[in-house]
């Protein structure tokens, strides 16, 4: 979950885990899948494009953070100015078909030339351009001009179909999520060496609901040798939906979740995995009337937030046919396979890096049993990842929105402390 739009107390942010594009007939197949492969294609994660896009003083950050309307941001770790770069670069579909990506990358003032480098992966999204590497909103850009001031390379992959990318995005598919953070982390070395700076291999990993996911993903792909140069340091995901299936869906579908955000999370999930997976044939099987003749097209990238939350009612009921919501209730076949793979971000692995999960008390979105179950899946593989409660802050009324800014001070000061 993220932004995905601001209406009134609820900003809908959507928790995430992924699919896979292929959803594997076994166990061994199903695991494969759900790992970016080592780049056998040359061309993964080669630059296509660095365009500069600003430079702030360590004032300038510090003023840009403190200032957001919604609420400020920590300022603590403000120590650099930065300059950002938006990256466009090759990668793969969730097919395995080339295509290009975007994203920002943020580099520190500090007169380092080797980096201490932090991938973050972003929550939902609903418009093409609500990222960091099109958009200049406090929100889209806090996490980079954090952890950049810090004195951190900062990349901030837009993930395939967002910012410049074309097509659809594929929401909530870890697979495509992992290559595309994995493939920023080549072209952003790339550009930073253009700039006489230099990536350190070790990665700290983190990322924000959807992008909680999205960062065990690539947390795992490193861990598991899929990149020459790049290898795992740390990992600290914030407020995701680790078990979309056994936690996420059935809050979301009993209404322990906000009912806007539950509405368009519902939506989301059906017509993205759909896209993948082909989980129904016409929209009007799981979609009522008149919904299912539009959102489909109100899902696609283009539209704000805001015109997603009005071509939407405010009920689950009002929005689902019995076979949609029955679909959601007791995943089955395609639907539940996917899912078994979205879910393994934290039971399909043994992380050897330190992790911490993040989390906030009362979350309206990522219902705290994600977080909950993560922990004891990976206790019991003898894994200490602690769960820390960021306690209730909030973000325009959202605990969960608060939760990226309270997560992003606390992470930054334990990246700090790990040499």
């Amino acid at each position: 979950m993220s932004r995905v739009l601001m209406v009134s107390a609820v900003s809908v942010a959507l928790t995430a885990s992924g699919t896979t594009a292929v959803v594997a007939k076994t166990a061994e197949k199903s695991r494969a899948a759900a790992v970016a492969p080592v780049a056998a294609d040359l061309s993964r994660g080669r630059l296509v494009s660095a365009t500069p896009l600003r430079t702030l003083d360590a004032e300038e950050v510090a003023a840009e953070l403190a200032g957001d309307d919604e609420g400020a941001w920590d300022t603590g770790a403000v120590r650099y100015g930065l300059d950002t770069f938006r990256i466009v670069y090759r990668t793969v579909d969730p097919h395995g078909r080339p295509t290009t990506a975007s994203g920002l990358l943020a580099l520190p003032r500090s007169g380092e030339r080797r980096l201490r480098t932090v991938s973050f992966t972003h929550g939902t999204e609903l418009s093409k351009d609500n990222v960091a590497s099109v958009s200049n909103s406090v929100w889209d850009q806090a996490p980079a001009l954090t952890y950049a001031s810090a004195g951190f390379a900062t990349v901030l992959p837009d993930y395939l179909g967002l910012g410049s990318g074309s097509g659809p995005h594929p929401w909530m598919d870890v697979p495509s999520e992992t290559t595309a953070a994995l493939d920023m982390l080549r072209a952003s070395r790339a550009a930073a060496t253009a700039q006489g700076r230099e990536l350190r291999p070790e990665v700290l990993v983190t990322g924000f609901s959807q992008g909680a996911s999205a960062a065990l993903g690539l947390a795992r792909s490193l861990q598991e040798g899929a990149d020459g140069w790049f290898r795992l340091r740390a990992v600290a995901p914030i407020s995701g939906a680790y078990a979309f299936r056994d936690a996420e869906l059935p809050a979301l579908l009993a209404g322990r979740t906000a009912p806007k955000a539950s509405v368009i999370y519902a939506a989301l999930t059906l017509v993205a995995f759909n896209r993948l997976h082909h989980l129904y044939d016409t929209p009007a099987q799981v979609f009522r009337a008149p919904y299912d003749r539009t959102v489909e097209g109100l899902l696609d990238g283009t539209h704000t937030g805001g015109e997603v939350a009005a071509g939407t009612p405010d009920s689950i009921d009002a929005l689902l046919t019995p076979r949609g919501r029955a679909m959601l209730a007791h995943p089955t076949g395609r639907l539940a396979a996917a899912l078994r793979i979205a879910d393994g971000v934290c039971t399909d692995w043994t992380p050897r890096a330190p992790i911490r999960l993040y989390y906030a008390d009362g979350d309206e979105q990522a219902v705290t049993a994600n977080t909950a179950r993560c922990h004891a899946a990976l206790r019991t593989r003898g894994v200490d990842a602690p769960p820390i409660d960021l306690g209730t802050p909030d973000y325009d009324g959202s605990r969960h929105l608060g939760s990226q800014q309270a997560g992003t001070a606390a992470v930054v000061r334990w990246f700090h402390r790990l040499r």
